[in-house]
């Protein structure tokens, strides 16, 4: 089974990318992020001509996250689930169960500054992801969180900390929530294969990042212990960042063993 995650940042300016990578990919399960589409704008019937059914949970031209799937998709809650807390105003976040496997496609809020309330909704945000789990799933069933994540785990995954000091998605409280996350029961799928730094999933647009090797590791394949014994390979898509017109952030895929 494999599993990707892919912030396409418009879908509709990259559908073309998108449909182009899953015929040549072939993942079980697409998570998607910053789709930028309202619901009855999602090209449902285009994936679903790929062998594709989807759900999506979407606001018009910001934000929104969807899942793509071949193995079946049911049980879908769009937004957080009601036991965790309030609805969140944005569309950043859906799950579904997959093939067995329970999904959740994340888009973590920026948090733009620290001395921003954008920051404090993102702390807020990913605090009630936690709640969520509790809400749709346990540790010890086949659970999925994947997105972009918005935070750099740890030094590892940044050109040079010296360089983010009090910024956002490196800060202490960041990191502290998705650590907080991970004790919930989730494992950091890429990390178990891979330990080296500037291993990186996102490239600034701005000043050749990409080709100059500046980016950041933000966009996470989290899964159960279950889902990491299965685990028996994990890649970020590189060649998906370059060509005409790219997303800023390259795919990231696990395969599971059946």
């Amino acid at each position: 089974m494999r599993i990707a995650t892919w912030n396409v940042n418009s879908l509709k300016a990259r559908l073309p990318r998108v449909e182009a990578w899953l015929a040549e990919v072939q993942p079980d399960v697409l998570c998607l992020q910053e789709t930028k589409l309202a619901d009855d704008a999602f090209p449902a019937l285009t994936f679903a001509g790929l062998g594709y059914e989807s759900v999506h949970h979407g606001q018009g031209q910001w934000n929104g996250v969807a899942i793509l799937s071949r193995v079946g998709i049911d049980e879908v809650v769009p937004n957080f689930a009601p036991a965790s807390g309030p609805p969140d105003p944005d569309a950043r976040i859906i799950t579904a169960l997959c093939g067995g496997v329970r999904v959740s496609s994340v888009y973590v809020p920026n948090g733009r500054s620290l001395d921003h309330e954008h920051y404090q909704y993102k702390l807020s945000w990913m605090a009630q992801l936690r709640r969520h789990l509790d809400a749709v799933g346990s540790p010890d069933e086949q659970l999925v969180v994947t997105g972009d994540f918005n935070v750099a785990p740890d030094d590892r995954d940044v050109p040079d900390p010296s360089k983010l000091e009090g910024a956002t998605h490196v800060s202490a409280a960041e990191r502290d929530l998705l650590e907080r996350l991970l004790g919930w029961g989730l494992i950091d799928l890429f990390r178990t294969r891979y330990q080296q730094a500037q291993l990186y999933s996102w490239w600034d647009y701005r000043a050749g990042d990409f080709h100059q090797g500046r980016g950041m590791r933000i966009d996470l394949v989290l899964g159960t212990a279950s889902v990491a014994d299965r685990l028996t390979w994990s890649i970020v898509d590189r060649n998906a960042r370059k060509g005409t017109s790219p997303s800023d952030h390259a795919p990231v895929l696990v395969d599971l063993e059946d």
